[in-house]
Order: C-alpha cells, then structure tokens, then sequence
C-alpha cells in the first residue's frame, strides 16, 4: 500500500478507515489504478479503470468522506439501485439534473451527458458528477461494494 494512501486514509475518522479499506482494495482488485492527490479540504483518490477512465473518486468533505461513482454500465442492473437502503436512495434524488440530457445546448459541450435510470419506478435524469456521490459508512459500504461488483460484471 503506497504512503500516499495511508496518508489519504489516516487523515480520515476511524470509522471511515475500515470502509475505505475495504472499497479501495476492490478497486485495485478490478485492475484499477489509484491516483492520489492532496487538494485543499482533504485528499483526492481516483480510481482509474483499464480503458483510462475515472470509475471512482473518494472525496473528502466536512461531512466525512463521500465515493463519487462513474457506472458505464447501469442500465445492465438499474434495479440494483431499488435495493438500497433509503439513506443513499435520498442522496441519489436529490443529486443534480443532468442539464445537457434535458437540453443539450443547456450545459458545456465538454461535460460528458449523465445518467437515465429508474429508481422504485421513477425516471430520473442526474449528472454524471452528482449522481452517485454517496456518503461511505458502515451502512453504505456494502452496497457501495456491491454496485462496484456489478459494475465489474457488466464489463466481463
């Protein structure tokens, strides 16, 4: 484990630490890179997958620390997401629309479109940086780990 990580990981409550841990090892797992840099409110990690894509970022915020994820395959197990606990289905609505889905003119040409998924039977259209932008806890690791799980398997 490089110093940079357990840097990452030390400046984190102990609480936190298991669960990103346990996170960062299945990243690595899935033959992702990790790039870690230390930004003004705390550490950044990418998790850099085989194609040179971001799959995931750890991202620091007074709150505790919160795991950005990019899913290029959601819509092979969309309905994963009705099984998460209510906590992280809240944090999933209340992310931003994605406003170049809506209208494609209505955003940077550059930033890339967001995501279209149904959640307990309601369509949602959230950008791709705000979407899944989920909180890591005891509660939420599990899962976190599951939806990465599904990723992996979408791809294979």
């Amino acid at each position: 484990m490089s110093a940079e990580f357990e840097n990452f990981k030390q400046s984190l409550k102990p609480d936190e630490q298991t669960c990103v841990q346990a996170l960062h090892e299945a990243f690595l797992k899935q033959g992702c890179q990790a790039e870690i840099k230390e930004a003004k409110s705390g550490y950044t990690v990418s998790y850099i997958n085989s194609g040179r894509k971001t799959a995931a970022n750890f991202v620091c915020r007074k709150t505790g620390v919160k795991l950005r994820l990019y899913p290029e395959s959601l819509d092979q197990y969309e309905s994963f997401l009705n099984t998460l606990p209510e906590k992280m289905k809240k944090e999933i609505r209340k992310a931003s629309v994605c406003k170049r889905l809506i209208d494609p003119t209505d955003c940077n040409p550059r930033c890339q479109m967001g995501y279209t998924f149904t959640l307990d039977g309601e369509q949602f259209q959230k950008c791709r940086y705000m979407a899944f932008f989920l909180s890591v806890n005891e509660l939420s690791t599990p899962y976190l780990l599951e939806f990465l799980d599904h990723e992996c398997q979408a791809h294979q």
